[in-house]
């Protein structure tokens, strides 16, 4: 399947300055997901999308030619993912690319291995809009989630039946930032993901689903790498 792999890292972060190419281990957060592309294609498949020098030359250091500098518009905290996407993947449409899949690739979820995007394309079919990782979520709008009502009270989320264990109430995913596999002509059609209809879950392990946005996260990354899942990451070539 020929694909085209978009990693999004922006200069700008607020809960840990400089996280994209902040050392995680042994290499720069960015090098893990430029490392876990090259497994499955080469580098001229592989699009970083970035507004930021110290960025691209994290990026240059192990190789990995940045094709052009996302706009300022798209760098902003409100420049929601989807349109960062789109973006790039018209920068390949006008050089004639052809691809069957894109695959966004967040570098704040560094730790995937190899299988993982093998068994989703295996998910990944001709009438599907997005194949996108999960896990398991523990708050659950039948059982756990509360809003409030008209009168200030709460009421819980979803439904009007309580259950009583969190095992009996319906199972509930979060996106876990991990794998975006998109169907190019989705991307062209649709103004956002959430006009997708037709979307499948692969679903992974709570201890690959870490997402980076604050320093707590930060740390228990760093508490995994020091664990076994240092033998399980591809590390990039200096």
């Amino acid at each position: 399947m020929d694909t085209l792999f978009i990693i999004t890292a922006r200069g700008g972060s607020r809960g840990i300055p400089g996280k994209n190419i902040k050392m995680l281990g042994e290499q720069p957060l960015l090098h893990y997901s430029i490392s876990f592309a090259r497994q499955f294609t080469g580098d001229e498949h592989i699009c970083l999308s970035t507004d930021n020098e110290h960025i691209i030359r994290s990026a240059k250091k192990i190789g990995l030619k940045v094709p052009f500098i996302r706009p300022a518009y798209l760098a902003t905290d409100h420049a929601g993912s989807y349109a960062v996407i789109r973006h790039a993947f018209r920068h390949y449409q006008a050089a004639g690319r052809h691809y069957d899949c894109v695959v966004l690739l967040q570098p704040t979820s560094p730790f995937r291995k190899k299988e993982h995007l093998e068994e989703s394309y295996g998910l990944f079919g001709e009438n599907t809009d997005m194949v996108v990782s999960v896990c398991e979520s523990e708050a659950n709008p039948y059982f756990n989630l509360y809003e409030e009502n008209d009168g200030g009270c709460l009421k819980i989320s979803k439904g009007d039946t309580s259950f009583a264990t969190r095992q009996s109430a319906p199972r509930v995913y979060r996106y876990n930032g991990s794998l975006y596999l998109i169907k190019p002509e989705s991307l062209v059609k649709y103004e956002n993901f959430g006009e997708f209809r037709t979307v499948k879950k692969y679903v992974m392990d709570p201890k690959y689903s870490v997402d980076l946005d604050t320093p707590d996260q930060w740390e228990y990354a760093e508490f995994l790498w020091r664990g076994n899942f240092r033998s399980l990451i591809t590390l990039a070539d200096s």
